[in-house]
């Protein structure tokens, strides 16, 4: 095998991983979630990430690769008001519409319908108060912050890959030579817990329907779209199938979506993976085994990320998902005719409002449409 699979594979896992985790810890700590139950979260989801990989790349012969949905968690992180027995329904909810999406392709259709700038307006509003957030703390703590945000942006220059690489890099420096963290466990395993999932209707339309909406358009459509410029004809029903099954059965422990990696994907599906497309589908069966390995630790990330400032999570959340919050701000504004609708899409979903139980996305969502129908209406 090629020595530039093999490192293309683990670069990605290692930004893949590194690079969002925070985003993933935030999203359990927001629902309550115990060490347990946070390791069990990381555990399945990069389980279900490895066997997905392995499986969808030696079946298409292509380097099909999975990531967690990183918009769903800031999506999970930005909720208020729901447990853990209540998030673990609306993942299943979620896992549910993304295999009817696979199977049905008239609900495939209807899917990819959600006008665009909406979509991207909703995941912005989500993604804004992890930014604000990481700015805050940055101020709030600068002697932690300020060298974070210097590491990012002077790695920025060259590579925007590496750049959240960078500022763990940076923070972890900092607290372990400042002495800012508790003591820091030995490696341990993390053994799955089963969550009993709670079903209501508040919960399935302010979180389970956001979730499969950002999921399907930040990550399957763009992933989707990554295989394609690379020259390959992705089998869309199959890999949502697959993503949608294996989020069902990681759902009662924890795991919120499997999807499509987007960004990482691009590390392993380019010529600088392997100069022959046929061969590259081989990293995928590396970036598989990267995963099986990290499913070794999840406990002792989650225990690790405790003894650290919660600051330092933040930050580290907030400039992760700064990229991901740029793209969708252009998507939702820039080739937009009219950007009133994804603005009142963005406005409501930023504020966290909820309205009978049924959370901001939703309502952003909804207000989006409406204005966008009237507009519509009123043209002769």
């Amino acid at each position: 095998m090629k020595a530039s699979l093999v490192t293309s594979a683990l670069v990605a896992v290692v930004v893949g991983f590194g690079g969002s985790v925070a985003v993933v810890i935030a999203a359990a700590d927001s629902l309550g979630a115990t060490e347990a139950q946070k390791a069990s979260w990381i555990t399945v989801l990069c389980l279900s990430m490895a066997v997905g990989s392995a499986w969808l790349s030696w079946r298409s012969k292509m380097p099909v690769v999975l990531a967690w949905s990183t918009p769903g968690a800031a999506l999970i992180a930005a909720s208020s008001g729901i447990d853990m027995e209540q998030a673990v329904g609306a993942f299943l909810v979620a896992a549910a519409l993304i295999v009817l999406t696979g199977v049905i392709q008239p609900l495939g259709r209807l899917a990819a319908r959600i006008p665009a700038p909406l979509a991207t307006a909703l995941l912005a509003g989500v993604l804004f108060s992890f930014v604000a957030g990481a700015a805050v703390d940055s101020v709030a703590l600068p002697a932690l912050g300020l060298p974070m945000v210097a590491a990012f942006l002077l790695v920025r220059l060259w590579s925007a890959t590496w750049a959240v690489i960078a500022a763990i890099a940076a923070g972890a420096s900092i607290v372990l030579v400042a002495g800012m963290h508790g003591t820091l466990p030995p490696v341990a395993l993390s053994p799955p817990v089963l969550i009993v999932p709670v079903l209501d209707l508040g919960t399935a339309l302010g979180l389970a329907l956001p979730l499969y909406i950002v999921t399907m358009a930040s990550q399957n459509l763009p992933g989707i779209a990554v295989l394609r410029a690379d020259g390959y004809a992705p089998p869309v029903p199959a890999i949502l199938t697959v993503t949608g099954a294996l989020s069902v059965l990681t759902a009662p422990f924890g795991g919120h979506t499997t999807s499509l990696a987007a960004i990482t994907a691009a590390i392993c599906t380019g010529a600088d993976a392997h100069p022959d497309p046929a061969q590259r589908w081989k990293g995928g069966i590396v970036y598989a085994a990267g995963y099986a390995g990290l499913t070794l630790i999840g406990a002792s990330v989650v225990v690790i990320a405790a003894s650290l400032p919660p600051e330092l999570v933040t930050i580290l959340a907030g400039l992760a998902l700064l990229g991901p919050f740029m793209g969708a701000l252009r998507a939702a504004f820039g080739g937009s005719a009219d950007a009133f609708p994804p603005a009142l899409t963005f406005a409501v979903t930023a504020s966290g409002v909820s309205i009978w139980s049924v959370g901001a996305p939703f309502w952003g969502l909804a207000v989006g449409l409406l204005a966008m129908g009237l507009a519509r209406m009123r043209k002769p």
